[in-house]
């Protein structure tokens, strides 16, 4: 049996669902599921500052932040992503790089803040991603990373593992997430969870922090570089 080589079925898996993911991402950054990123980030990050998408699939969600007056640099595995996204932001400052978000060739403290949207859980170590972006980042810098949860289909891709397969998904809880951040250097400045429709009737403001997590398609975390590493 061939080792499974993670770079490798990543960028595949990718390749062949970029056409798929093209055709979704813009619905899910202008009224779906991430519409009020570019908002939430705007609390914490002025406009004209360096940003590092990380995993920035077809360049959508770049195309939000370039409009709305960022410098973006976006990162994916896949070449047909790749290609997708310096098309659609034809016209824009945007550049566009093939990589492993957890190995990348950028300068250390060279960018304001990093975008990493449902991308962590697509890699092969989250934990080394996260050092990366810590790298990258400048000092008291932000990171905005958002994390499926429990109740986000997109999990089925991890499932597989539990039969002993090697899998393109490392899934994780967004309080999971959290507690591994804020133990390596990030301080927790604001989250703001995503919920399916069926959630709209339930009392979450009532709730703990966990359980709210615990209901959410995706939770978003503002974090601050806090330190070196």
């Amino acid at each position: 049996m061939s080792k499974f080589k993670w770079a490798e079925e990543a960028e595949k898996l990718w390749n062949e669902r970029s056409g798929f993911w093209n055709s979704r991402s813009r619905e899910m950054w202008e009224t779906g599921s991430r519409k009020d990123i570019v908002p939430f980030f705007q609390k914490y990050v002025q406009e004209g500052a360096t940003i590092c998408d990380l995993g920035c699939g077809d360049g959508y969600g770049s195309l939000k932040f370039a409009q709305a007056g960022f410098s973006v640099t976006g990162v994916d595995v896949s070449d047909d992503m790749i290609s997708k996204a310096k098309e659609l932001n034809k016209g824009t400052s945007a550049n566009f790089y093939k990589g492993d978000i957890a190995h990348l060739p950028f300068l250390d403290q060279q960018f304001d803040a990093i975008v990493a949207i449902n991308s962590l859980e697509w890699t092969e170590s989250p934990f080394e991603v996260l050092s990366e972006m810590k790298r990258m980042v400048k000092e008291n810098g932000i990171a905005c990373v958002g994390i499926l949860g429990p109740t986000a289909t997109p999990r089925v891709n991890s499932y597989r593992r539990l039969y002993g397969e090697k899998v393109v998904c490392n899934t994780m809880m967004p309080w999971e997430f959290e507690q591994l951040a804020l133990e390596n250097g990030w301080k927790k400045e604001d989250e703001l969870g995503v919920y399916k429709r069926e959630t709209k009737q339930l009392p979450k403001e009532s709730l703990s922090n966990q359980m709210k997590q615990a209901l959410t398609f995706m939770t978003v975390f503002i974090l601050r570089n806090e330190n070196k590493i």
